[in-house]
């Protein structure tokens, strides 16, 4: 697994959010076309964005990876409630609702935070364009990550994080390659930092969400938004043909990234950025003058 501490220019900063400070990174472009947010998986963080943070900005784009809340550096609620995808999703909204004052943004959910993405596009997020990254249409059915939700929740509940983790560590490390030292010590350490609430509320939901892509589809033809799909090729969290069957309801294709499993910002920065960077510079329409009330007037116009 490539090491997930990428060097980048992108500088820490913290937003304002529901239930606390949102812990940042933060891309700036000299002279921005719209802005990309991008929020990361279940038991991942904004580091996971490192690798494609700088060219996206090279690119003329404002790139901000964040901490959801409770993940982490960000702040989060003691309750588990409240990391459902429809409540993280309205926080997503207002970070959305920030940004879109500067100009035109698109919001890019990876797994967990694809299904946080969605949420935020049926609270209404003024958003140019939606990206899902290897992420699904509702739960986990059946499968590895599906089975250590399922044998990590009662073992986090009685002895904690740190004992939940070196089961996750030892079982992931059984199938997959062993990650560096430096590596391993970050993911423990973003593990254990982030909140127990936070890790138990997320990883119910990833067994309990519905499927809301009819609501979604129906939102995004309102405004006329337009949605992507990217899977790495060997993605182990949904498979593939739900992946697939996901595009086709969004009215859209499924993109496939070589080299590439579950994180192909880390595994394949190079070939995601390929697909990423044509296709967010023709949602953000470089040189049209950005009208923050023009999404609303097109979803009273259609709705």
């Amino acid at each position: 697994m490539p090491d997930q501490l990428s060097p980048t220019s992108a500088r820490r900063t913290t937003l304002p959010g529901r239930y606390g400070p949102l812990a940042a990174l933060l891309a700036t472009a000299d002279e921005p076309v719209g802005t990309v947010l991008l929020l990361p998986g279940y038991t991942g963080s904004k580091e996971d964005f490192g690798p494609i943070l700088d060219p996206l900005a090279g690119a003329g784009m404002t790139a901000i990876a964040v901490d959801l809340p409770g993940q982490y550096e960000s702040a989060g609620s003691s309750e588990e409630a409240d990391y459902t995808p429809s409540r993280l999703g309205a926080a997503g909204a207002a970070l959305v609702e920030r940004f879109h004052r500067d100009g035109p943004v698109v919001l890019l959910g990876h797994s967990f935070g694809g299904l946080v993405a969605r949420a935020a596009v049926l609270a209404g997020a003024p958003v140019t364009g939606l990206v899902l990254l290897c992420s699904g249409p509702s739960a986990f059915r059946y499968g590895e990550r599906y089975d250590a939700l399922l044998a990590g929740e009662p073992l986090m509940r009685a002895h904690g994080r740190e004992v939940a983790y070196r089961l996750a560590a030892a079982e992931g490390q059984a199938v997959r390659k062993s990650p560096t030292p430096e590596l391993a010590e970050f993911l423990r350490r973003r593990f254990v930092t982030s909140t127990a609430a936070g890790l138990l509320g997320m990883g119910a939901a990833l067994r309990s969400e519905p499927d809301l892509l009819d609501d979604l589809a129906r939102a995004l033809a309102a405004t006329g938004t337009p949605v992507a799909v990217i899977t790495g090729e060997r993605d182990d969290g949904w498979p593939l043909p739900d992946q697939q069957e996901m595009a086709g309801r969004l009215g859209t294709d499924q993109v496939i990234i070589s080299d590439a499993a579950h994180s192909p910002a880390v595994e394949n920065p190079e070939g995601l950025l390929a697909v990423l960077l044509p296709l967010l510079a023709g949602w953000l329409r470089p040189g049209r003058p950005h009208d923050p009330d023009e999404q609303d007037s097109v979803a009273q116009q259609t709705g």
